[in-house]
């Protein structure tokens, strides 16, 4: 019985470590604060123009998408900082790269997102 509490205890442990990760990650980057207010944004507009179940679907695997690219963005980039403490060509591409990721991410999101409300913003007219 002990090692089965001690097995929550690390598995709760380990949820509480990422729960502060994106306590910090929000905190601490303003495209993630841009990021939250998006993700509300389009779930009140789900919610609002009724979106069905497999638009649901894409909605929250692009949500998803976008909070775990900026997450493995502000990772590589602080990772990157505390590395070079003065300017390296090599970690600026690395930093690029990474925010392009993201940027990449940010795009396939508003597409699909164009292709599931505009039409619904449409009909209003």
């Amino acid at each position: 019985m002990a090692s089965k509490n001690n097995e929550l205890k690390k598995l709760f442990r380990s949820f509480s470590f990422a729960f502060s990760g994106i306590i910090e990650l929000v905190k601490s980057e303003q495209n993630a604060r841009i990021h939250l207010l998006a993700t509300i944004c389009v779930a009140i507009a789900g919610f609002v123009f009724d979106i069905s179940g497999s638009e649901w679907c894409v909605v929250i695997i692009l949500v998803a998408l976008i909070w775990a690219s900026e997450a493995f963005n502000t990772a590589i980039e602080k990772l990157t900082d505390h590395l070079f403490h003065e300017y390296n060509e090599t970690a600026r591409i690395v930093k690029d790269i990474s925010a392009g990721a993201v940027f990449i991410c940010a795009i396939a999101a508003v597409l699909c997102a164009a292709i599931i409300f505009l039409p619904k913003i449409f009909a209003l007219f």
